[in-house]
């Protein structure tokens, strides 16, 4: 294998330009972008992506999940591929970079062999996969969850968004739905380059975040049942405030969180109250509580802990309570190989980089699962994403996409 120099760097201005590009489909109301799954924008920008793979020279392969795999091809056909990539779709409010950055910094790799005549051993592909915010239709990542094993097909193309729609008929309505059967490619490794979405590299004045771990992560649907009535003439005592049982029970929320920190984390990030009118008492709430840990006994005793609190104060109300699972994986140790391979690359590149837990969840996690993995973050402002103020500089987007292709390319082993 050839040697990696220094001096071995994408192109900055094409990469940052692609980003601006792709973030014109689908805006948002705030200056970050609204380009949920399988909808028409998402559709677009699956175009934009795969007219821009095909102009660099790449095949593009599609799942029945609508897995996108653009390929280029290696000097041994019979070498498994390097992959790469991330998610193009984003959260109702979200912003230019939580998923795209990956996607498009490994088109960019792809881009900047050409540019260079490299060749690699391993073919690179890069994908993008369907459904990562899992927003629109739950669980997050569900598209390579279906990949790894961890979900049936039938059960993912049956899941439903607010207005009834299920994921299986909307992904085949945009005309994403491809042929080859989901998880049937092996990879020699993947690859994933993602903003932090928090604010440790930025606070600590750091390029490069070397992803060792991610936090498992658990999202129980809990559903309160009281009873609706006049908010003016229902007396107190007779009163069954569903909404009232869900604060207490957020507030155990926090208990449990912090008895457990500082790791564990845990909020309802999703409520729904019926009836939501001024003058109503709610008589039901749906909400789902958020809860992760890098340690899966933590992740367990939260949930125990949840159900049975949550049953005592509903009780104690005269209410019903109801609990499901809607999402969640066990904490993740990426590949040891991988994971020097992203340190050696920012070492070799000069950028000043620490070891991070993922607090949030990534398609890498499940992929992780089935193939060698690993994960590269960049800083992003303030540790702030899933919002439209969402920013990163054009630098920490090209000093993450830099250790993203000195990486991937080490593992494809460059042909002298």
């Amino acid at each position: 294998m050839a040697t990696i120099g220094a001096n071995l760097k994408i192109n900055s201005d094409r990469l940052w330009d692609s980003l601006m590009e792709m973030a014109k489909i689908g805006p948002g109301v705030a200056g970050g972008n609204n380009r949920q799954t399988v909808t028409d924008e998402d559709g677009q920008g699956r175009h934009l992506f795969q007219d821009w793979c095909k102009a660099a020279g790449c095949t593009m392969g599609l799942d029945q999940m609508g897995n996108m795999f653009a390929r280029r091809e290696g000097t041994d056909p019979d070498a498994l591929p390097v992959y790469v990539g991330s998610h193009l779709d984003t959260q109702p409010t979200g912003g230019k970079y939580d998923g795209v950055l990956g996607v498009l910094g490994g088109l960019e790799i792809i881009r900047t062999l050409n540019d260079l005549g490299i060749k690699t051993k391993h073919p690179i592909v890069v994908t993008n996969w369907t459904n990562e915010e899992g927003t629109r239709f739950a669980p997050a990542m569900l598209a390579s969850g279906v990949f790894a094993g961890m979900h049936t097909q039938d059960w993912a193309y049956g899941r439903t968004d607010a207005e009834g729609k299920t994921f299986g008929a909307e992904l085949e309505r945009i005309g994403w739905k491809g042929d080859e059967k989901v998880g049937d490619r092996k990879m020699h490794a993947f690859f994933e380059l993602h903003i932090e979405q928090g604010p440790i590299l930025e606070a600590e004045g750091k390029d490069i975040g070397v992803v060792t771990h991610g936090q498992g992560l658990s999202w129980t649907q809990v559903t309160v049942t009281g009873k609706e009535s006049h908010t003016g003439s229902t007396p107190m005592p007779m009163r069954k405030n569903a909404g009232l049982a869900m604060a207490r029970i957020l507030d155990k929320v926090e208990e449990i969180a912090l008895s457990h920190a500082p790791h564990a984390v845990g909020a309802a990030g999703h409520i729904d109250v019926y009836p939501n009118s001024r003058n109503v008492i709610p008589g039901k709430v749906v909400f789902t509580v958020d809860l992760r840990s890098p340690n899966l006994a933590v992740i367990e005793d939260m949930e125990a802990r949840l159900h049975a609190e949550a049953r005592k104060i509903v009780d104690d109300m005269g209410m019903t309570v109801e609990f499901e699972k809607v999402g969640g994986f066990d904490p993740v140790t990426f590949d040891a190989g991988c994971v020097t391979a992203v340190r050696n690359a920012a070492e070799r590149l000069g950028y000043s980089h620490r070891d991070l837990i993922s607090g949030a969840g990534h398609d890498a996690c499940w992929i992780n699962r089935t193939a060698p993995t690993a994960m590269v973050m960049c800083p992003c402002v303030d540790g702030l994403s899933h919002n439209e103020a969402e920013d990163i500089s054009q630098e920490w987007a090209a000093a993450g996409a830099d250790v993203l292709l000195h990486a991937v390319v080490e593992t494809a082993e460059i042909v002298a």
